[in-house]
């Protein structure tokens, strides 16, 4: 208290303040800087802007005009993706070199140290981004339109966005570290909400692994008919998380990709042939003769048809039943043919035939014999 009212202890500091005030506006100190630095500085930062507008606009006429004269694309990329952080980063490159040489900092040297390490890395992620970004849409996006599956039209934004994801996030984690701040905290953070984020997301994860499965193995195509489980239809839409199977009946059933992992599917529309197991029964009556033409009937009648494979034909007398005197017969249709109107065919033949010849086929009876008993 003593000190505060002693002239001769606040001698110094009223002659500096006193000193101040008889300098002229721009001579004055303000937070330790004239008014000409803090012109001078800005000033500079105005002609860097200015300089990086005039540095965009030459890009513009004069440098992609040369690379579109080049047969690849990959310059034109460069120069048109490059060029906005390029130029951003000469301002802020500019800026920082103004700021800390034409102004004097007592305790926010280091804090815009930071600020302007945090801008420069910010910068040249976003120049990772636009480059990244441009080059799948310039080389991958037309691969994938050339391509039959369209699964891999539906994973590529996905794809996209993820990566886009991943650049900014470790940028972001890499500019705040440069910032000066302890990333360690939020990074196992990440870690911890990342892992309970998997154990809740555990089925939709599983089923885009699914839908992953199905675009490397190419086990179905759309139109293809399938079989898995009880399902049996044709596909109609492969998704990300589940594929649209039309029924047999007319009905659409979401199957979920990870099925397609965990059952097994079996393709019908990619068997090289349709292979069909017919069963007949001929009458008790039937003799041995007879067995032996109708066997060879069915041979001719395969033969006959267009659409059943010679070569694969087997037929043989197989069982004596209860009722019937069995016969397996087993033929091959093409891939190409009508697979119902071929059956339609081979058994309207077959009953016509064994018709004419007196083949009479089997339906179950019951034969009792009474045997009378006298005194």
């Amino acid at each position: 208290m003593q000190d505060s009212l002693n002239p001769s202890v606040n001698a110094p500091l009223i002659d500096e303040v006193i000193s101040n005030e008889s300098l002229s506006f721009f001579d004055k100190l303000y937070y330790g800087n004239t008014i000409e630095q803090y012109l001078i500085a800005f000033g500079i930062i105005l002609a860097a802007i200015i300089g990086g507008k005039i540095l965009y606009w030459i890009s513009k006429k004069f440098i992609s005009k040369l690379t579109a004269r080049t047969k690849s694309k990959l310059d034109d990329i460069i120069a048109d993706k490059l060029e906005e952080p390029v130029v951003f980063g000469i301002v802020l490159g500019v800026s920082w070199w103004a700021l800390s040489t034409k102004l004097n900092y007592s305790d926010g040297g280091a804090f815009m140290g930071h600020v302007f390490g945090f801008l420069t890395v910010i910068n040249i992620t976003w120049m990772i981004a636009r480059f990244s970004d441009a080059l799948i849409e310039e080389y991958i996006v037309p691969l994938t339109e050339k391509s039959e599956s369209d699964l891999d039209d539906q994973l590529l934004p996905i794809f996209r966005k993820g990566l886009r994801i991943i650049i900014w996030t470790l940028g972001i984690i890499v500019g705040l570290n440069n910032a000066g701040y302890d990333v360690g905290a939020v990074i196992a953070g990440l870690g911890i909400g990342g892992l309970a984020f998997a154990l809740a997301a555990q089925d939709t994860i599983k089923n885009f692994f699914g839908g992953i499965m199905i675009f490397a193995d190419k086990p179905f195509a759309l139109g293809d008919r399938i079989q898995i489980g009880d399902i049996d239809g044709w596909v109609r839409e492969i998704g990300i998380r589940s594929t649209r199977v039309e029924t047999l009946a007319g009905r659409i059933v979401t199957v979920p990709n990870s099925m397609f992992s965990d059952d097994a599917v079996e393709n019908v529309d990619i068997e090289p042939t349709r292979k069909v197991k017919l069963g007949l029964g001929l009458t008790y009556d039937t003799t041995a003769d007879q067995m032996e033409g109708a066997l060879a009937l069915l041979k001719k009648i395969a033969n006959d048809h267009k659409d059943i494979i010679d070569d694969d034909i087997f037929m043989g007398f197989d069982s004596f039943g209860d009722f019937a005197l069995g016969i397996t017969f087993i033929y091959f249709i093409r891939k190409d043919a009508d697979i119902f109107e071929t059956q339609t065919k081979m058994n309207l033949a077959i009953l016509r035939q064994f018709g004419e010849h007196k083949l009479d086929m089997a339906f179950p009876t019951q034969t009792v014999y009474h045997q009378s008993l006298t005194a």
